[in-house]
């Protein structure tokens, strides 16, 4: 857990699930976070064997992130965790 845990890890882990995407496609896919919190848990999750990161010779720089394949096999517990927080989030709202 200490390798997934924080705020944000498997928030990301879940946008790369479906498709590579470059860091600004992260940053708007996930609002709240900042753009330091983001290259930090991208560098984590980099370290770990988890995402890769590859970097296209363009002008501008592209650069764009993916699950690696340990990344991936942490799909069913991504989808889980999704499943979860959709069914907290209607309870909330139910309530209020």
């Amino acid at each position: 857990m200490t390798m997934l845990g924080g705020r944000w890890r498997m928030l990301i882990m879940s946008f790369l699930l479906d498709q590579p995407m470059r860091f600004n496609e992260l940053r708007r896919a996930i609002p709240n976070i900042s753009q330091r919190m983001l290259t930090l848990e991208l560098r984590v999750l980099e370290a770990e064997g988890f995402v890769s990161r590859k970097v296209y010779a363009e002008v501008p720089v592209k650069v764009e992130y993916s699950l690696t394949l340990d990344g991936k096999k942490l799909e069913p517990l991504i989808a889980v965790l999704k499943e979860t927080g959709i069914w907290l989030k209607s309870r909330k709202l139910g309530s209020e």
